[in-house]
């Protein structure tokens, strides 16, 4: 699956001053990492964020929120969030920064 360029640019605008972020191409498109931790990343226009399974219920509550779907599962720990919920850049800044507070209350993994 290809990735929707122009989100992934504003994605690296949102972490753009955050050190300590890695990017890497995985599971179809391309995913964003702190610390060794996922945070989220983009799969074609929508962007998918790592929310932690306590939070994800509630989350998915939101509008244009939905579960993640990897070959048919759904991982515990992640939302979906369509192109319409992250249209504007306040939008996309709340959900990263949901994605970014998470991974970073992980402990880093070693490389």
């Amino acid at each position: 699956m290809a990735y929707d360029e122009a989100l992934v640019a504003r994605v690296r605008a949102v972490l753009a001053s955050e050190p300590d972020i890695e990017e890497r191409r995985m599971m179809g498109g391309l995913v964003f990492l702190k610390h060794g931790n996922m945070l989220g990343g983009v799969d074609r226009d929508r962007l998918f964020v790592r929310v932690g399974a306590e939070s994800r219920e509630a989350l998915l509550g939101e509008p244009q929120v939905g579960p993640m779907d990897i070959g048919g599962r759904a991982p515990k720990g992640f939302v979906l969030v369509d192109a319409d919920g992250i249209a504007s850049d306040a939008q996309l800044q709340h959900w990263v920064g949901i994605g970014l507070t998470f991974a970073t209350s992980l402990p880093p993994k070693a490389k």
